[in-house]
């Protein structure tokens, strides 16, 4: 199990991010989480079996085709045990 929290710069609100990354999450079988923040930047919490991580990392520094991703500012931190993906 592995878990990754990250931050993602662009053009990221507005555009379907959260809606599609929830998608793809429950595609590649990904636990967590994804959010805005007041800054214009989308949270996410991502866990899960490594492919699984690697998959929706690989997503996020593309999102959806609505939106402009500049980069995404990814750090390793410990499971916390979700069992389903949400927008918050």
């Amino acid at each position: 199990m592995r878990a990754v929290h990250c931050h993602v710069h662009g053009r990221v609100q507005g555009v379907g991010y959260r809606w599609s990354c929830l998608q793809r999450a429950e595609e590649v079988g990904a636990a967590g989480w994804v959010r805005n923040l007041p800054d214009g930047r989308v949270e996410a919490w991502i866990e899960g079996d490594d492919e699984a991580v690697e998959q929706l990392l690989a997503w996020c520094r593309q999102g959806p085709r609505w939106g402009q991703v500049d980069r995404v500012e990814a750090r390793e931190a410990g499971p916390r045990g979700f069992s389903g993906f949400e927008v918050r």
